[in-house]
């Protein structure tokens, strides 16, 4: 009788140590993944109890339909403190078992300070490892109308991207193959404008194909003819478009403006375009010098429009989409001139002849 209680206590021994070392982290670690390399085997055995414990609360959203909302973790915060704020805005319903929960996982000692949009229709595991990066995989990166390519370079290094200045401008001298880009010796003017989503691995050369490639999708049937019917290649119509980018502030004058270097063009006149001047005297400095000199304006170079006729050999800046259709429809006009009006509006007065052009002038 004495051997069978025994042997009945030593197999209840064994299947509590069975439970104990066995089933119950075995049954975490299925359910939630291996426990931090840093706990010891005790540690490791009373996170798993805890976490099998808690069960449903780790997988069950706080509210189902519950918005996104901004939660800002601290440099330095502890992880009890990121709980219990946690718990406060609604996010998780309980602060023990999301500690035990990172803890057991080791996430407790990679939570991030940053920024972060959480829901409450996240469950506490989301929650935990979305906090492990407070950096998006993918980044907005804005090319503003208007930039040359060393503008463009210049924002890269606070924009998030592994395209660095020098890279980019290695690359985007270099024209791509494109047969819209015949005549072209760099990428200048085809880095279209717009608002880009990246990912953050997006290096210089990835990016200069990309800024291209959109140009390409938004080149379309109509805006060649309406090149073709300025008698423009595509490279002269953007060329164009770069001085009316570069001259306009008021997007709606961009035809008109359009209507008087097209004018001049079919007349054999200079366009007398100050960013053309711009363009050839720009240091690193200062890429858009303003006001310019009389020195500037008599500076020798093929981009001076004010010495030599006809359309520069490149074009100066990359041109918004806006700019390139006033190249394709440009208002129908017999204006030869135009300058800035008096006001400060951003608007310019067009006039035919040279004394309308003088008489405009502020006082």
């Amino acid at each position: 009788m004495r051997k069978i209680y025994l042997y009945l206590f030593i197999a209840a021994v064994l299947t509590a140590l069975y439970i104990v070392f066995v089933f119950i982290p075995g049954r975490a670690a299925r359910l939630y993944g291996p426990p931090s390399q840093n706990l010891g085997i005790s540690q490791q055995i009373k996170y798993s109890a805890r976490l099998l414990w808690h069960d449903g609360l780790l997988t069950t959203p706080a509210n189902s339909s519950g918005a996104e909302q901004s939660f800002t973790v601290g440099d330095g915060e502890s992880v009890l403190s990121i709980a219990q704020r946690l718990a406060q805005s609604g996010l998780i319903r309980d602060t023990n078992a999301f500690l035990d929960y990172v803890i057991y996982t080791g996430l407790d000692v990679s939570i991030q300070a940053g920024e972060y949009e959480l829901s409450a229709a996240q469950s506490m595991i989301d929650i935990a490892r979305s906090m492990q990066d407070a950096t998006p995989d993918e980044v907005q990166f804005v090319v503003l109308a208007g930039w040359r390519m060393e503008e463009i370079a210049a924002a890269l290094p606070t924009s998030g991207l592994d395209a660095t200045p020098e890279q980019f401008l290695r690359v985007a001298r270099n024209s791509l193959n494109f047969v819209f880009m015949a005549g072209a010796a760099t990428n200048e003017g085809f880095l279209l404008p717009d608002s880009y989503i990246l990912p953050r691995s997006t290096d210089a050369e990835e990016l200069v194909a990309a800024l291209v490639r959109n140009f390409a999708q938004h080149l379309t049937e109509d805006l060649q003819d309406g090149f073709d019917r300025q008698g423009l290649t595509t490279y002269q119509a953007v060329t164009l478009a770069s001085l009316i980018e570069r001259e306009s502030i008021q997007e709606e004058e961009m035809p008109l403006i359009a209507s008087v270097f097209l004018n001049r063009l079919n007349a054999g006149w200079k366009m007398e375009s100050d960013p053309t001047v711009q363009y050839a005297v720009a240091t690193e400095f200062d890429w858009w010098p303003n006001p310019l000199s009389l020195l500037d304006l008599d500076f020798d170079s093929p981009f001076n429009t004010y010495l030599y006729a006809g359309l520069p050999p490149a074009p100066i800046a990359n041109p918004s989409l806006a700019a390139l259709r006033a190249v394709a429809n440009p208002a129908v006009t017999s204006y030869f001139f135009f300058r800035a009006r008096c006001d400060n509006s951003g608007y310019h007065n067009f006039s035919v002849t040279l004394d309308e052009h003088i008489a405009n002038g502020c006082d």
